[in-house]
C-alpha cells in the first residue's frame, strides 16, 4: 500500500477498517528489480562490548527508529516497516536469521527498524513495542510479525468496541481499542504487563510522535513498506533475497 494513501494521519479518528487491512497489500510492484550492489570495500569485524552479542546492543535513534548492532557499523541497514504488513512480516521471516547471524553480528552492520504507521492500528502497536525495555524491542516485533495473521482476526472481533473508543479522550483511546482487540492480552503474554502496557498507551505525546515520525518519513519520499536504505540510501528491493547482494557490494563480505 503506498503511503500517500495515509499522508494525514491523524489521532482522533483512528478510522479502523480491519477487513480492508487483512487483505491490504504495503509493498511496492512484486517485479521490483534488484538493483546494483554499490561497490565498496570490505568492512572489518569489529568485536561486540566484553560479554556481550552485538544483537544485545540495542538503542533509540535520532529518527524514532531502534537500532540493534555496532552505532559505528560500516554498514548501516534502516528498514521502515509497517507492524501490520503482512510483506513486512515475510521480510522479518526470511531476513532476521541471516541478517543478526552473518552480518549485525560481526560488527559490520547495523539494523535500524523504524515503524511506519501506515494502517490506523500500527499507532498503538508502535506504542506498545517501544513500552518495554529496549533490549525486547525486536522480539517484540518478530512475535507481531510471526503471529500476525492470528492478531489480525483476534482485532477484528473487537472491531466495534475499538470504534466506539474514537470517541474517548485521547488519553483513554488507544487503551480501550487495545483491549478491544486484543493488543494488551498478547503484550501481557510476552512481558508488558497490563497496567504498563495502558500507561504507555495514555501517553498522547507519544501516540502524536509515532504519527510525526511516520509523516516525516511520508515526505522524505517513504512511499512503501518495507523501504530498505543502505547508509543512507533508498534502494529499490524489499526482499531479503535482494538486499543481501547490496549488503555484501557495500563491504559487509
Amino acid at each position: 500500500m503506498k503511503a500517500a494513501e495515509f499522508r494525514k494521519i491523524r489521532m482522533a479518528g483512528m478510522a479502523l477498517a480491519l477487513g480492508a487491512l487483512a487483505l491490504a497489500g504495503c509493498k511496492k510492484d512484486d517485479t521490483a528489480a534488484t538493483g546494483t550492489p554499490t561497490a565498496g570495500e570490505p568492512v572489518a569485524a569489529v568485536a561486540p562490548p566484553a560479554g556481550k552479542a552485538w544483537a544485545d546492543v540495542v538503542s533509540a535513534t535520532p529518527e524514532g527508529g531502534m537500532r540493534m548492532g555496532n552505532p559505528n557499523a560500516g554498514v548501516k541497514l534502516v528498514e521502515y516497516g509497517s507492524l501490520t504488513c503482512p510483506h513486512c512480516a515475510k521480510f522479518a521471516a526470511d531476513a532476521m536469521g541471516p541478517l543478526v547471524e552473518k552480518y549485525v553480528s560481526t560488527g559490520k552492520v547495523s539494523y535500524e527498524y523504524r515503524s511506519f504507521a501506515i494502517h490506523s492500528i500500527d499507532v498503538p502497536l508502535t506504542m506498545l513495542v517501544r513500552c518495554a525495555d529496549p533490549s525486547a524491542f525486536f522480539g517484540l516485533v518478530e512475535q507481531l510479525y510471526a503471529n500476525q495473521p492470528a492478531l489480525v482476526e483476534r482485532a477484528q472481533k473487537g472491531e466495534a468496541q475499538a470504534q466506539a473508543a474514537s470517541a474517548l479522550p485521547p488519553e483513554k483511546r488507544f487503551a480501550t481499542i487495545a483491549d478491544a482487540m486484543g493488543f494488551t492480552e498478547f503484550f501481557a503474554a510476552r512481558g508488558v504487563s497490563t497496567d504498563a502496557a495502558h500507561a504507555c498507551l495514555a501517553n498522547t505525546a507519544a501516540a502524536e510522535k509515532v504519527a510525526k515520525e511516520s509523516q516525516a518519513a511520508s515526505d522524505a519520499g517513504i512511499d512503501s513498506t518495507p523501504t530498505l536504505l543502505i547508509n543512507g540510501t533508498k534502494t529499490n528491493v524489499n526482499t531479503w533475497e535482494q538486499i543481501e547482494p547490496l549488503l555484501k557490494g557495500a563491504g559487509a563480505r
